[in-house]
């Protein structure tokens, strides 16, 4: 009689454990990077700077949990994020700028997101960790993680967005502790967005409310930023423009100091036309940069093209700068090449091909200059880039690029005297990328 209630006991434990578990739907989605750099200098000043080579990954896996239908619960992670063999980055409590962890979680697994999405009947809200700092176009954008609520209200073809965001949490708590009551980093957003067939259009109103500079330098950081953007198919043309425009106390001091102005701008045109297997485009984009001559207001700085956009393989490129670190020379140490297009114009042309389905080979040229000359600079040429790459899709889910770029230094780079030789760089590219 015990064997049988046993078993019968087990049996309703069984049951009752696939039933709960039955109660959730999964759904996976990511993507895993493999690829080789080879960058021929480390450094823009002539004879200085070695070259370097190295492999190095990346895991993304998006996990869903439907729990019912219109309630999810969202998380994402990453994992095994470093160049193979090389050595781990130090244990530290600094973020890295793209994610919730550091750079040492990340070479192991850090997650990034996690957070609720419920469709209620009165729109859709999101609570949580999650994706910050994409509006728009990809123009302008740095993904990073932040804790957020979103709204989001659908009417039609509009809708209607409502955000906050916390930065940065100043208050005292038990594991940051502090003498002062609040230095807290917010942002609150509004938004509309309009839909039509073959595009969209939307513009969005951002309040920075950053006060983690108190009490230490004494001073606010409040401003507003507009973001208004456009994306359009027009027959065989792709459009695509986005302005940013931001403007308020850049230095908002509670003494006696000047208090320092903001007006920041950016913004880009680009387009594509397609004609058969063969395509041309070409691109515009403006980052302010800061009058030196102006200390009672900030020009550049804040705003940027975004480390999302990378326009070209070397000036401006989010692998290059992630994995090989910026790229300068002794004459402009912290100006010059990042990860995010800043100070300057840029002027892009390409054109590309796709002799079949799966390849697409394309070559673009780009030139680049400042827009607010440093002080005594011999010259605001950035230089000219020449990239040529060949993507092939292996599968419907994995594919393979191959890229090969050249840079012509600019006299920028120079810095204060013409006697600062600089030098060329080039760089080659393969990487292997599966989705699912």
């Amino acid at each position: 009689m015990k064997r049988f209630w046993f078993i019968l006991l087990a049996l309703i434990l069984t049951v009752s454990i696939s039933t709960a578990a039955l109660a959730v739907d999964l759904k996976f989605s990511g993507e895993f990077y493999a690829a080789h750099m080879f960058l021929d200098k480390t450094s823009l000043t002539k004879d200085t700077g070695s070259s370097t080579a190295f492999f190095y990954q990346r895991l993304r896996v998006r996990t869903d949990f439907v729990v019912s239908p219109g309630l999810t619960l969202v998380t994402r992670f990453d994992a095994l994020e470093r160049a193979w063999g090389a050595p781990r980055s130090t244990p530290g409590t600094t973020l890295a700028t793209d994610s919730a962890g550091t750079d040492a979680e990340n070479e192991n697994i850090a997650f990034d997101w996690a957070y609720i999405n419920y469709k209620s009947p009165v729109g859709t809200f999101d609570f949580g960790v999650m994706l910050d700092g994409s509006t728009g176009t990809i123009f302008g954008n740095s993904y990073t993680s932040a804790g957020r609520i979103k709204y989001a209200y659908p009417l039609g073809p509009v809708t209607l967005k409502a955000a906050y965001t916390m930065v940065k949490e100043g208050g005292y708590s038990r594991k940051f502790a502090n003498n002062y009551a609040d230095a807290d980093n917010d942002k609150y957003a509004v938004a509309v967005d309009y839909n039509w067939k073959g595009g969209k259009a939307g513009i969005q109103f951002t309040y920075y409310n950053y006060d983690n500079y108190r009490p230490a330098s004494n001073y606010a950081r409040r401003y507003f930023l507009a973001t208004p953007y456009t994306i359009a198919k027009i027959g065989p043309v792709a459009l695509q423009a986005e302005l940013n425009y931001a403007t308020g106390d850049y230095r908002k001091y509670d003494n006696n100091t000047t208090d320092v102005d903001l007006e920041n701008m950016t913004g880009w045109i680009d387009a594509t036309a397609t004609f058969g297997p063969v395509y041309f485009g070409a691109t515009f984009a403006y980052v302010s940069g800061d009058d030196p001559n102006t200390t009672d207001k900030s020009e550049g700085g804040t705003l940027s093209g975004g480390r999302d956009w990378s326009p070209t393989l070397i000036m401006w490129n989010y692998d290059r700068a992630m994995w090989a670190g910026n790229l300068e020379s002794t004459a402009t140490a912290g100006q010059g090449f990042r990860d995010a297009f800043a100070n300057g114009f840029l002027y892009q042309g390409r054109v590309g091909v796709k002799p079949m389905e799966k390849l697409d080979i394309m070559a673009s040229f780009t030139y680049a200059n400042a827009d607010e000359k440093p002080a005594n600079y011999v010259s605001d040429e950035y230089g000219y880039e020449l990239d040529i790459t060949a993507a092939y899709k292996i599968t419907k889910n994995l594919s393979y690029m191959l890229g090969f770029g050249y840079l012509w230094a600019g006299d920028y780079f120079q810095g204060t005297s013409a006697s600062n030789e600089v030098q060329n760089d080039y760089m080659i590219i393969n990487k292997l990328t599966l989705t699912f």
